[in-house]
């Protein structure tokens, strides 16, 4: 229970992100999943469903229960140490930063996307279709260890190899570039996730400068 308190003591966003996530899928469940992905999942912004909220509250929405595990374990495993690194403001700015990047990015390619739809029926399909999770935070997280730590080693579970985290966040994008070339219609938002990691490197890159210019001047 000590080990668990100090845990929480020492990463309180992380583990306010893991019950704010675990809450928000309960309520899902046991409440009209509807009404809620209606007015907190991530639509397009010409869909009669987008409300100016959503790309912060999308983040909190799973599309299942694998879905939810996978992004907060990630959360758990990465987040922690980082949290702890950065300090729990900046933790926090650089999730949501990543999140709300991802998007960003997934509202520009929906906007791309339907001005290549002809049918009135496929329209309307696409435009209530959400995007949930927080995949694009969790993609963010990645690339922040990768630069941070780039030759700590990592343990792949499939196959269960060991990388270094550099190198394991290269496999991760050329993975999303890839599906993205090659199964563009699985129904998960790529785009996102590579968004995430895009605007985490740029955030990542301006406090690294800044802080080395305070570093100089100091």
């Amino acid at each position: 229970m000590s080990t668990f308190k100090n845990y929480m003591a020492q990463s309180p966003a992380v583990f306010n992100l893991l019950i704010a996530n675990a809450v928000a899928y309960l309520a899902v469940m046991l409440l009209s999943n509807e009404t809620l992905y209606g007015l907190f999942a991530l639509f397009p912004i010409e869909s009669p469903f987008f409300k100016i909220w959503q790309p912060v509250t999308y983040m909190f929405l799973h599309g299942g229960f694998s879905h939810l595990f996978f992004n907060m374990f990630a959360l758990w495993m990465f987040g922690r140490g980082l949290e702890q690194e950065m300090g729990t403001k900046r933790f926090l700015i650089y999730y949501f930063v990543c999140g709300i990047g991802a998007a960003l990015v997934q509202l520009a390619m929906a906007e791309i996307d339907i001005a290549t739809i002809d049918s009135a029926h496929e329209l309307m399909m696409y435009l209530c279709t959400p995007t949930v999770g927080a995949s694009g935070a969790v993609f963010g997280l990645l690339l922040a260890f990768g630069m941070l730590h780039p030759n700590d080693v990592i343990m792949l579970m499939i196959p269960p190899i060991p990388m270094k985290a550099k190198w394991f966040v290269v496999l991760y994008g050329v993975i999303e570039l890839l599906l993205i070339i090659f199964s563009p219609n699985d129904g998960v938002a790529h785009f996102a996730h590579l968004g995430g990691m895009f605007f985490g490197w740029l955030l990542m890159l301006w406090w690294q400068r800044r802080d080395r210019r305070r570093d100089y001047y100091y």
